[in-house]
């Protein structure tokens, strides 16, 4: 082999290596050893899904676009981590659900937290009044927190304390329905109930609480705050506790 053949063969120490592209030199780079290939809008969509329990369409109608948009490859993302995508056009709703397997070992990444007993009760009287007003051709149906406390109160025993500390509790709980976008508060003590609340309670179980409940009351019973009101009415939440 001649010396001219031998230097064809043998790349030198710099040849050997690929030189690193700088930034600002691949437009397609987010971040240094960014290695992803979703575009910076549709990654910001996945990670509002994971982050949070529910996307919802007129409080997010950007990103909700994009979801509908490359729905495939943000549900492929989430089975990836063993979540399925739930994606309720008439309603505007999204929403992730941790998946399940007797077969399968999946490390569980969502946790079931259920609603207490007050959140329960006034969800019961969100639903009712939406079913009502729904289908009298109302699109969206509203309440008054006075309105609420009036019915939820009457669900609870004078072990449950003073009227005051009720109300604060039936308050707290539409505050987190208000951050979980079941309702929004249009103006001081006054509501819009969402679509989401066909979701959270169905309307099957709406008809067994609302059976309970009646039984309850013409039996003087008062609800006991470790009863199983709630048992099953839970939402599906990552470990951080993220949320709305």
């Amino acid at each position: 082999m001649t010396d001219h053949e031998e230097d064809l063969e043998s790349p030198t120490a710099d040849e050997s290596f690929i030189a690193p592209v700088a930034m600002e030199e691949d437009p397609d780079r987010l971040f240094a050893g960014d290695r992803g290939r979703l575009d910076p809008e549709v990654r910001r969509v996945l990670v509002r899904l994971v982050q949070r329990r529910f996307l919802l369409a007129d409080r997010n109608r950007g990103d909700w676009a994009v979801l509908l948009e490359h729905q495939n490859v943000i549900e492929s993302r989430l089975n990836d981590l063993f979540l399925r995508l739930e994606v309720d056009r008439d309603r505007g709703v999204a929403y992730k659900q941790q998946i399940r397997s007797d077969e399968l070992d999946i490390p569980i990444l969502l946790r079931d937290e259920a609603y207490t007993r007050s959140e329960t009760l006034v969800l019961v009287h969100l639903r009712t009044v939406y079913q009502r007003e729904s289908t009298a051709g109302e699109e969206s149906p509203r309440v008054d927190v006075e309105d609420v406390e009036q019915t939820v109160l009457t669900y609870f025993a004078d072990a449950d304390g003073d009227t005051a500390k009720r109300q604060k509790m039936i308050r707290a709980a539409l505050g987190r329905l208000r951050q979980e976008g079941v309702v929004d508060e249009e103006s001081e003590g006054r509501y819009r109930i969402t679509p989401l609340v066909e979701i959270v309670l169905s309307s099957g179980r709406l008809r067994e609480l609302v059976t309970w409940l009646a039984e309850h009351k013409s039996q003087s019973r008062s609800i006991d705050l470790d009863d199983d009101t709630d048992s099953d009415l839970a939402d599906e939440r990552d470990l951080e506790g993220a949320s709305l």
